[in-house]
């Protein structure tokens, strides 16, 4: 029987080249401090514990560096955690909770605004505010990633790169664990395609809708009101 401490667990223990594992990894350029992994498996612990009665998934494709790699949480950035959003309150993400960041804001190789108000992600950004706006941010829906691990490519770790074949395959063994965790009957929402054909390639049943990056937000926000107006 999964847990979501055991679910932690073995998210922990992946490691790869050219992976941030946000649970498990440190890096003292961008860290706050050695404890920023801990910080990070803390905040998704809660963030699942308050989800395990969550009517929706929305798997997105990896984990962002403006987003899950600081916060620890899929398409969440710190900028939300830490009340800097206008709409969106750090509590929808884990209610009454010890708020704290993880990015280094003495970094120099950090802009302004990231040191002082930390990570923004767009991606996040537009997710939380459909959440909010259709009622389901507050626990309702889980947010989640194909490759639930932050890939970045050789120029260092302040970008993203696009899930290679394996990695996506084993991105759905970590899916289908958090599937046990949700409960049955769950709508799995697939944004981006690849995430959708990883998806339906094993056999899990998903609803597609565009993935809100590079100009697609409003596509996706229209896919995702579509949806809801279905149920």
């Amino acid at each position: 029987m999964v847990s979501v401490a055991t679910f932690l667990e073995h998210l922990q223990s992946y490691h790869a080249p050219e992976v941030f594992n946000p649970w498990a990894d440190y890096d003292p350029t961008y860290d706050i401090s050695p404890a920023a992994p801990q910080i990070r498996a803390a905040n998704f612990k809660r963030y699942l514990e308050l989800r395990t009665g969550a009517h929706y998934l929305f798997i997105a494709e990896g984990l962002g560096y403006q987003g899950g790699h600081f916060s620890g949480m899929a398409m969440t950035s710190e900028r939300i955690l830490l009340g800097h959003h206008p709409e969106i309150k750090p509590e929808e993400v884990l209610g009454t909770w010890h708020y704290e960041r993880t990015s280094n804001p003495a970094c120099p190789l950090l802009k302004a605004t990231q040191r002082e108000l930390g990570f923004n992600e767009p991606t996040a950004t537009v997710m939380w505010e459909t959440l909010h706006r259709h009622g389901l941010a507050t626990f309702d829906a889980v947010l989640w990633n194909i490759f639930p691990f932050h890939p970045y490519k050789k120029a260092g770790l302040l970008t993203n790169r696009t899930p290679e074949k394996v990695e996506l395959d084993v991105g759905i063994v970590y899916a289908r664990e958090l599937l046990q965790l949700l409960p049955a009957g769950c709508q799995v929402v697939a944004i981006g395609r690849k995430s959708a054909d990883t998806l339906a390639r094993y056999g899990v049943q998903s609803v597609a809708v565009p993935h809100p990056s590079m100009g697609g937000a409003n596509k996706f926000k229209a896919a995702v009101a579509k949806l809801f107006a279905a149920q």
